[in-house]
């Protein structure tokens, strides 16, 4: 099956705003990508119907990435649920305004956020999660828009790591099938690489409850220069039925905030530019 291949602003820029996001969206358009993955990590940092504008003459498919900074939480120990329920509908009514029909993002707790819990707490804490992101999930619907939820690896959250655990924490709001328009799962690359045994085989199990996929190398560097199963990934992919965009997801070392939040210590390639062509051409012979 061949996707569309798109790329996340935030391999070049973080926050990203209504002065960087069109020259970005240029570029990636001028490298040869057909979707562009843009965070909108405050509102207000780009007007929706002015980049939809962008995009639009551009021929880009955005897709609205949803960013958990401290204090946003679906869980109240972890932070503020009622001001985190406000933030997901300014993404889900930026998406609409896009036409994104995808919210991406880890919406349970800020990243980097960690706890132990044992399973009485663990199960508490999912209930308490489902309850506060049932009526984002029907918002979504209603706007013809899928949340999608990231399972993170363990250094970055203590909720949910595995796609076993999300199917665990989210099979009340989702379908057997995994169709059920308001809600689905994000899998990245990177996370599968570093909390399941075989992720071909952690896809296949996530099956028709997926709603997105970021691609990035083991080390978050460039897809195809790493020990990635890269074919045994994407067949995996066609079996779960998957047939919406790949976006390459990594981070600058230059801007320090996102250094800092995604432990970007030193550089991934021998530049942004190069990081993104590299992997647009390897996805892109992996798919011909």
């Amino acid at each position: 099956m061949r996707r569309t291949i798109g790329v996340n602003t935030w391999v070049w820029t973080s926050p990203l705003t209504d002065e960087t996001l069109a020259p970005l969206a240029r570029k990636v358009a001028d490298m040869g990508f057909r979707a562009i993955e843009l965070p909108l990590e405050s509102p207000g940092d780009w007007d929706p119907v002015r980049t939809a504008d962008v995009v639009r003459e551009l021929a880009l498919d955005p897709i609205v990435i949803g960013a958990m900074g401290p204090g946003r939480s679906l869980v109240a120990r972890a932070g503020d649920v009622a001001a985190t329920q406000e933030y997901l509908r300014t993404c889900i009514r930026a998406a609409a305004a896009l036409g994104s029909p995808i919210v991406a993002g880890p919406f349970y707790a800020p990243t980097g956020v960690t706890w132990r819990m044992d399973a009485a707490e663990r199960a508490a804490v999912e209930a308490e999660l489902r309850a506060n992101l049932a009526p984002l999930v029907d918002e979504a619907a209603d706007a013809g828009i899928r949340l999608a939820i990231e399972p993170l690896n363990r250094y970055e959250t203590s909720i949910i790591n595995t796609v076993d655990q999300a199917l665990t924490a989210l099979g009340p709001l989702l379908e057997t099938s995994g169709a059920q328009a308001g809600l689905g799962l994000a899998l990245d690359t990177y996370h599968l690489n570093i909390e399941e045994k075989r992720p071909d085989d952690a896809i296949r199990r996530a099956g028709r409850a997926i709603a997105h996929v970021q691609v990035c190398g083991t080390d978050r560097g460039a897809v195809g220069d790493d020990h990635a199963d890269w074919p045994g990934i994407l067949a995996a992919l066609d079996d779960a039925g998957y047939a919406g965009p790949l976006c390459l997801e990594s981070f600058t070392g230059e801007n320090a905030t996102i250094a800092v939040a995604a432990s970007v210590w030193r550089p991934l390639a021998d530049s942004q530019d190069d990081l993104a062509v590299r992997s647009l051409r390897a996805l892109t012979a992996l798919q011909s």
